[in-house]
């Protein structure tokens, strides 16, 4: 059945042609990730960054985080180093505002001409927000000693440099909005996507290289099938989690014309258990990075001969409490889940606009009065499931550093057994999976989800 589909897709010249473009725009943009900035000393830049991520400090961390949330990787110096993160910020950024400017709600209920205007506003910012990146990061590794000293100093290296970082952030979002067009799913989650799975086989490779039943201090038979056991049963939860959805009942009210009566039919209102998607674990990973840093710094700071005292004890347990996957550090994470997820339907669920819906559509709850009631209910009902949601989304960020710490695995194994990167995998997954299905069920092909096993749809009793 599953390759009769994947036949059935091929069968379909318009599904076969948007598909192939994704694919040809996925391999420009894996080609030009290996396009090097010139002046930069590349091997010496690898050997810093993998050493940072050993050693699991703050530079590190923040490698981590650009690589699998970007679609680029300040450890490799490429034009396309920045990746997308730039044109993903500034969209978060008009998202988060659009709910308190009155100007910018006004452009959104004006429909697409309103979209358009903000969408051309996002693009001029993700190009002041790549010139700033651009300027800090080479100025970070120009002071590391990662630039050739003739290149350094030369201005016009400089320029360039912040123009190729630049263009290559813009071309890439150019990128996304070409998949969006003619292609198909997101464009920007799809180049999200590609840079988190090249990341796999370096994860397998991992495994083979430390794998060995004879010695006990590597990875035996039992720990690789623990580990493959895991991976499948945190997809499956991740894929539950992502589709999960809580149904409110809701009725139509009746009309009578004449003779006739209209409405009176019965539906469900869903609402998603993990209404904040990926971003609550974002937001609260970035915001992670900034204590390890500060308290690094203040220990770094102490000059040798005066590391004693409360001052020089209370520094250090901090630095040490909030390295990745030390107990406070999980505690604070878990927290910031809770809290931005929390935040993150504060700022876009409204109850009382979706209240509001309801009964200018003639619509209600069953025993509930329409207005102040309903968005009252609604509002406990999210509450309640953001609570659970919020709670998957915790076990899914901390697995990664709680199985890297204890089990002592490397971390770009644990990666893939939650995190932001899994999250991100699988709902790209799952809506690219929905797109086919509905192009397939619309030319009466049988898609992922069923069908008859001749490759046709469902067969229609005609009336009798």
């Amino acid at each position: 059945m599953f390759f009769q589909t994947l036949a059935n897709i091929f069968r379909i010249k318009e599904l076969r042609n948007k598909l192939l473009f994704t694919l040809g725009m996925l391999a420009v943009y894996r080609i030009g990730f290996w396009i090097p900035l010139p002046g930069v000393d590349q091997q010496t830049l690898v050997d810093f960054f993998t050493r940072a991520a050993g050693e699991g400090n703050a530079v590190g961390r923040v490698a981590q985080y650009v690589a699998i949330f970007s679609g680029g990787s300040f450890g490799q110096s490429t034009i396309f180093g920045l990746g997308i993160m730039p044109y993903i910020t500034s969209a978060i950024i008009f998202q988060l505002f659009g709910s308190v400017s009155p100007q910018l709600k006004k452009l959104k209920d004006e429909g697409p001409t309103g979209q358009q205007k903000i969408q051309e506003y996002t693009r001029y910012l993700t190009v002041g927000l790549c010139l700033v990146q651009a300027v800090g990061w080479l100025s970070y590794i120009t002071s590391a000693g990662l630039v050739y000293e003739a290149w350094a100093t030369n201005p016009l290296w400089w320029v360039s440099s912040v123009a190729a970082l630049t263009a290559g952030a813009i071309f890439l979002m150019w990128l996304g909005e070409q998949i969006d067009r003619f292609g198909i799913g997101n464009g920007v989650s799809l180049i999200i996507t590609a840079g988190i799975l090249t990341g796999m086989p370096g994860a397998v490779l991992s495994v083979y290289q430390t794998f060995d039943p004879a010695d006990p201090d590597k990875m035996g038979w039992m720990e690789v099938m623990l580990l493959a056991a895991g991976f499948i049963l945190v997809v499956a939860g991740s894929v539950v989690m992502t589709v999960a959805q809580r149904r409110i009942p809701i009725q139509q009210a009746k009309h009578t014309r004449g003779r006739r009566t209209f409405g009176g039919q019965r539906s469900y209102l869903p609402l998603r258990v993990n209404h904040g998607g990926v971003m609550p674990i974002i937001f609260a990973s970035s915001l992670m990075i900034f204590p390890s840093v500060a308290f690094g710094a203040l220990h770094d700071s102490i000059p040798r001969g005066q590391q004693f005292g409360w001052y020089y004890e209370s520094v250090r347990w901090l630095n040490d409490a909030f390295q990745m996957g030390e107990f406070p550090y999980v505690l604070a994470y878990i927290a910031m889940v809770y809290f931005f997820s929390y935040f993150w339907i504060t700022v876009q669920f409204n109850p009382e606009e979706m209240s509001k819906q309801l009964r200018d559509h003639g619509s209600f709850i069953p025993g509930l009065r329409p207005g102040p009631r309903t968005a009252e209910y609604l509002e406990t009902v999210m509450e309640r499931i953001t609570y659970v949601g919020a709670a998957f989304l915790a076990v899914i960020a901390v697995l990664p550093m709680v199985v890297n710490k204890s089990l002592r695995v490397d971390f770009v194994v644990t990666q893939f057994l939650g995190g932001t990167g899994l999250l991100i995998v699988v709902s790209v997954a799952l809506d690219m999976l929905q797109r086919i299905e509905a192009n397939l069920l619309m030319r009466n092909y049988a898609g992922f989800l069923g069908g008859s096993d001749d490759g046709k749809g469902p067969r229609m009793r005609g009336p009798r």
